[in-house]
């Protein structure tokens, strides 16, 4: 690179360079499947870091080839345990130390999302303290994949890019080749999502009304719509316990559903959601690969989409300056 385009380099120009080189990936530990899948859609390789921990637990962490001036890209998400958030913030902060151009954190399931508001007395906001911690570390853009509530956006200060697994799942629901479908939303803040998905498929909307007793425990009160004789489609972004996905397959069953099968963005699957799945009357359960599913997680229906070609549409796109708009357009 000549010194003197440098020196005098207006934005357009400095825009220019950064497309001549290809984007940096690095990935964290948390999903290196899908950092890989990422890299191939790219055609690129993964980059070289070291990550290792002290007799203690501290995590150690090394980028282990040249990132100065690059448009760098760090693939991690952040679901348990809380050692996946250590390890982001440090990797951002060890970019920006070696004096990358950008950084950008790409972070497919956005944790701590749950508490977005201080809806009673001394809790805090867990999902504005992640936010902070992610652009103190160092973090120029954040992308990330169906929020668990879309006002976490408002959370940042930096460009926040929020994709969606629509177009995938829809996809993958069609190859299913399922007639006469309603879409159950499993609870109140699940209708927008599962109305959007119920327009794309051309099927009816019926919606679960349950309570939480306690955390991680879920009540069906009633059902509203029809499910009666038809293919039943329960949409989420996430199953944690899976209490109320199902909660909203028994009672769907209850009322004469033919067949039920579920689409979920994010598989945190823990605790007791297991072995509540293996005796739950659903047919299919559709999961992207935003999180990691160890094998022992694996059940016979489960079916593992991959978002991979839409953050590695991304990526190109951000590192080209170029609009994503149609990456994230629900309708």
């Amino acid at each position: 690179m000549n010194w003197e385009l440098t020196k005098n380099a207006n934005p357009e120009t400095e825009i220019e360079l950064m497309q001549t080189k290809k984007p940096k990936l690095f990935c964290g530990r948390s999903n290196p499947e899908f950092g890989i899948a990422v890299a191939q859609y790219l055609d690129l390789e993964l980059g070289k870091m070291t990550i290792k921990p002290f007799s203690d637990g501290e995590l150690w962490i090394r980028f282990d080839e040249n990132v100065r001036g690059e448009d760098v890209f760090i693939i991690q998400s952040t679901n348990p345990p809380d050692t996946n958030i250590l390890e982001l913030l440090l990797m951002l902060d060890a970019a920006k130390r070696a004096s990358a151009r950008r950084v950008t954190a790409v972070v497919p399931y956005y944790g701590y999302a749950r508490q977005d508001r201080k809806d009673q007395p001394r809790v805090p906001i867990s999902a504005k303290l992640f936010a902070d911690l992610i652009s103190t570390a160092g973090a120029d853009r954040v992308v990330s994949m169906d929020l668990h509530s879309s006002q976490i956006q408002g959370y940042f200060n930096i460009p926040f890019d929020h994709l969606y697994s629509k177009r995938v799942l829809v996809g993958a629901i069609e190859d299913l080749n399922m007639e006469n479908i309603v879409v159950l939303a499993p609870d109140i803040g699940s209708v927008p999502m599962s109305r959007s998905y119920a327009k794309l498929l051309n099927a009816s909307l019926a919606i679960i009304d349950k309570r939480r007793p306690r955390h991680n425990e879920a009540e069906v009160m009633h059902l509203i719509g029809e499910v009666g004789g038809k293919n039943v489609l329960i949409m989420d972004d996430m199953v944690d316990t899976a209490g109320t996905l199902v909660a909203a397959a028994k009672k769907a069953r209850s009322m004469g559903a033919v067949s039920v099968n579920a689409a979920v963005t994010h598989g945190v699957l823990s605790g007791p959601a297991i072995s509540r799945l293996k005796e739950a009357p659903i047919d299919r359960i559709l999961l992207t690969d935003t999180i990691r599913i160890p094998k022992e997680k694996h059940l016979d229906n489960m079916m593992s989409i991959s978002v991979a070609p839409v953050f590695g549409e991304a990526i190109q796109r951000i590192h080209n300056e170029e609009s994503i708009s149609v990456l994230f357009d629900i309708e």
